[in-house]
């Protein structure tokens, strides 16, 4: 438990980019056991701040002290050493290394001091124990590419206690977890704590925020605007002071008309993945998908496009029944596919705004062999301001942009395709409130455009908010439909848990 000691005292830390003061002479001292969780918009400077912390960033201003120590020209390799560690939102694990090795990777434990031969033997003995004192149930010989995201992720966490680390910081560590994968997180949380070890906890969900930390520290645009013990803030009270404003309705829901049947997919297989999936989405209307971890989901829509074979299945697309063997053919089709993981499967990150936007169009800007610089220029400077990107300017790094923006550029790259089907998978995954709220106005504007919408997601209440219709899988399968006034947190659950419900 916490001794009230100081672990982390950060103070008038300032971090300038060219053109963007992303940190603002912030304060933030965390305390020696417990968990502090940090919050902000997508932008606030959260990831700056942490990766000064590690050692990444070089502060301009500022003054770092951590277990009584002053830190100048810290390093990542210093970091660690000091007993920093950081578990980020994308896992840095080796897939085709096994559980010990990637726990002892860099710290390898040896026979003899001369001799270089890894004693794995002891390595592994140390790893079951390790495992055990964290009371996890997996194979440590597996590769961890052979584990389910939830375990990869608890892998990380022991590469971290065997690193003997003092401060561990999680980013958003629930976004890709199941509701019982979230539990055993929250176990480990708490053995870690009763050990001493100080978390800090990076969530844009706050129930979770108010949940399992002791005091938070709330950053807005690069500077800090709050420390409060949890018992003293209200979720809405965190969110005015995120975003500068009370947000009234957090699920601005439109009424629309439902129009023409856009996408028809019946009988859709593919051996041991989907199983008959047969449903329609309109124009004028939002279907909403959902099941737990595993459902098929993802599958299904990349199925749909072209990205993944199918074995059977009839697409049409405005009545007209189409040939989609490869993402290329949706295009086309005027389908736009928004993928979970932006970062790797929806942007070039080391390319600028007007790349990424322009990318999957830039044969209509060729003439004679030459690309018409003005000409996209044009059209991209107008949707970036139509869709309000916060970027200091079309040539700016995608990667150095904010995760609700960086979804902004990946629906202004579809836009200019003049895709009439969207289809949003986890559309606000890893996104604040504030950018959440800025997506679902951005689907209702290509609602009342006319085009179908259909979103993907693991958010209960974002499903039950924002669609129209609710279609619920489970292991590939579709068990049920419910249109947005039947249904129920109850109802959604027995089936995605693949429990029928009596009529």
């Amino acid at each position: 438990m916490s001794d009230n000691s100081l672990l982390v005292e950060l103070t008038g830390i300032t971090k300038r980019f060219p053109g963007v003061l992303a940190l603002d002479s912030v304060d933030m001292n965390i305390v020696s056991g417990e968990v502090h969780g940090l919050v902000g918009e997508n932008g606030a400077g959260k990831s700056t701040l942490i990766k000064i912390l590690t050692g990444a960033y070089t502060h301009d201003e500022g003054k770092i002290i951590f277990d009584g120590k002053q830190l100048t020209q810290l390093t990542p390799s210093k970091a660690i050493e000091l007993g920093i560690a950081c578990i980020y939102q994308e896992l840095d694990l080796i897939p085709h290394m096994t559980v010990v090795e990637n726990i002892f990777l860099g710290r390898e434990l040896y026979k003899t001091k001369g001799l270089k031969i890894i004693d794995r033997k002891r390595m592994l003995e140390e790893t079951e124990s390790l495992l055990k004192n964290l009371k996890l149930n997996f194979d440590p010989t597996k590769n961890t590419c052979d584990l389910g995201i939830g375990h990869r992720q608890m892998v990380e966490i022991c590469k971290a206690v065997n690193s003997n680390a003092k401060l561990i910081i999680m980013d958003e560590p629930t976004s890709s977890l199941s509701e019982h994968e979230t539990e055993e997180l929250f176990e480990i949380i708490a053995q870690l704590k009763e050990k001493g070890v100080t978390v800090v906890y990076i969530s844009h969900r706050l129930d979770e925020i108010k949940r399992i930390c002791d005091r938070i520290t709330v950053l807005r645009d690069g500077k800090k605007v709050a420390d409060l013990n949890i018992n003293d803030a209200s979720i809405d009270n965190i969110i005015h002071l995120m975003v500068g404003r009370d947000i009234v309705n957090k699920y601005p829901k439109i009424k629309s008309n439902r129009g023409k049947e856009a996408l028809s997919v019946q009988g859709l297989e593919r051996k041991g993945i989907l199983h008959n999936i047969s449903f329609k989405a309109y124009t004028g209307e939002i279907l909403g998908i959902t099941g737990l971890v595993g459902a098929g989901r993802t599958e299904m829509a990349r199925a749909i496009i072209g990205a993944d074979p199918i074995d059977a299945g009839v697409v049409k697309i405005f009545g007209e029944e189409m040939n989609i063997r490869s993402p290329r053919d949706s295009i086309k089709a005027a389908i736009a596919f928004l993928p979970e993981d932006r970062r790797n499967q929806g942007l070039v990150l080391i390319k600028d705004v007007l790349f990424n936007v322009s990318l999957v169009k830039l044969k209509q800007y060729s003439h004679r062999g030459f690309l018409q610089l003005k000409n996209i220029h044009q059209d991209v400077d107008q949707l970036v301001s139509e869709l309000k990107i916060r970027t200091p300017s079309v040539n700016t790094i995608v990667a150095e942009l904010s995760g609700g923006n960086q979804q902004k550029v990946v629906i202004a790259k579809w836009l200019l395709t003049k895709a009439r089907i969207f289809i949003f998978d986890e559309p606000t995954r890893g996104i604040d409130v504030g950018a959440k709220v800025e997506v679902y106005n951005l689907i209702n504007e290509l609602i009342k455009n006319d085009a179908a919408i259909i979103i993907i997601s693991s958010e209960m209440d974002e499903v039950m908010e924002m669609a129209d219709r609710i279609i619920v899988m489970h292991e590939g399968e579709i068990m049920g439909e419910f249109a947005h006034e039947e249904a129920t947190q109850e109802k959604i659950l027995y089936l995605a848990s693949g429990i029928k419900i009596s009529a």
